[in-house]
């Protein structure tokens, strides 16, 4: 989960601009973020639709949070594509039909997508082992979309050689699956270069994280969250460098550092809060400089090593980083105490006053996890507010005065 892993090379220090702002000034970054914007309200996908365009016969298979292994579909001629619900962009009728009210919403609004015909340019969905309710997500999919690929990625929680062995095999079936729908075969070389744009991707993602840390009124975090969830309509590479192109851009801004405490984000990392909502907290008193949205993308830390026995086995240095690599998470079997050890290690590197729990409502993972990381808080002596939202969360008023309330606090008292 957290934004800067300690084992990756950290990145050169972000350049500044004007000690004072230019009154009137053109914002350099402006376009980008627009473009980000865009890719973000593209929910019929038609970056999707364009790709195929430019690459005929060339497949779009689509995930759901939080962790897919995006290099093997690359490798098998497919555009992987990241599917993280409708938002508040969307009413959603069909979907409620299909699940209970205690649920979360995130499956509502997949189906109501789908039932929609804005996902048609997908050929085929992944489901990995999130929680029960994408199981069920999965199998439900399977009977609404019958012409379609379906294949549910079983994630393993046992971090050790019987695991690693499960988890090809499940990489196999998958790509098995992906080449009968019409992909290519995931030669060696075709999965080496798609581990190698992987792992420039996930170098950009560690600036941008860096960045915002070291300089966060440069970076606003809704704008950080736009430009890296647009990695799930952009292939890796194209992705690293829209990234990189944000960094350098808003290096050039002319802001000066506010009065505002700094924060990690945690327990957001499937369904989506609305950008109104992290924009809210920011408003309220708050840089966040670390959060776990979009946790997928950089789920494994660092580069997937190729060198020595993996350069013959792409596939086992992908199952590899999954074992050893891997970061923290709600879905995934921890020992007692490592979470939350993890959590107060990361507030500590990212020079953090507080956290924020943010979890969407009846999401059971990470609502489970909040007690033993809030006791790890305690102990360390580090402040932190809970809240819950939806995805098609529309007022922010009430959560702004919270987080302001916490804020404040912080400022005045140096805790919460």
């Amino acid at each position: 989960m957290p934004d800067a892993p300690a084992t990756t090379t950290p990145a050169a220090p972000m350049r500044r601009g004007p000690a004072h702002p230019v009154p009137g000034g053109p914002d350099p970054a402006a376009a980008t973020v627009r473009r980000a914007e865009e890719l973000y309200a593209d929910l019929s996908l038609a970056a999707v639709v364009e790709w195929k365009k430019k690459n005929p016969g060339g497949l779009a298979i689509g995930h759901m949070p939080i962790y897919t292994p995006r290099e093997l579909i690359a490798a098998c001629g497919a555009l992987p594509v990241g599917i993280q619900g409708g938002g508040d962009q969307i009413d959603i009728v069909k979907g409620d039909a299909c699940f209970q009210s205690y649920l979360c919403h995130i499956p509502r609004s997949t189906v109501e997508l789908g039932m929609a015909g804005r996902l048609d340019a997908l050929d085929g969905m992944v489901f990995p082992s999130t929680c029960d309710v994408i199981r069920n997500l999965s199998g439900l999919w399977q009977v609404l979309f019958p012409g379609k690929l379906q294949f549910y990625l079983d994630l393993p929680q046992a971090l050790d050689a019987q695991g690693s062995a499960f988890y090809r095999t499940q990489l196999r079936e998958m790509a098995h699956r992906i080449r009968e729908r019409g992909g290519q075969l995931p030669t060696p070389e075709r999965l080496t270069a798609a581990i190698a744009d992987g792992n420039l991707e996930r170098r950009a993602l560690l600036r941008l994280a860096e960045a915002r840390i070291l300089h966060p009124e440069l970076l606003p975090a809704d704008e950080c969250y736009l430009v890296a969830r647009a990695g799930n309509l952009l292939p890796a590479a194209e992705h690293a460098a829209f990234i990189d192109r944000f960094v350098e851009e808003a290096s050039r801004r002319s802001r000066k550092l506010e009065d505002r405490i700094r924060v990690l984000v945690v327990g957001a990392f499937c369904e989506q809060p609305p950008v109104g909502l992290i924009r809210s907290l920011e408003r309220a008193g708050c840089y966040v400089v670390g959060d776990d949205l979009t946790l997928g993308h950089r789920f494994i830390e660092g580069d997937i090593r190729l060198e020595g026995r993996a350069a013959d086995d792409p596939l086992g240095a992908l199952a590899d980083a999954y074992m050893d690599q891997s970061t923290w998470a709600s879905t995934r079997y921890a020992a007692e105490g490592e979470r939350g050890d993890k959590l107060c290690a990361w507030v500590k590197r990212a020079g953090a006053d507080g956290v924020v729990f943010a979890a969407p409502s009846f999401c059971d993972p990470a609502l489970l996890d909040q007690p033993p990381l809030s006791r790890a808080l305690d102990a360390a002596g580090v402040p932190y507010t809970l809240l819950k939202y939806a995805e098609n969360t529309g007022q922010f008023q009430a959560f702004r005065e919270q987080v302001g309330t916490f804020s404040d606090s912080i400022r005045l008292w140096g805790a919460a």
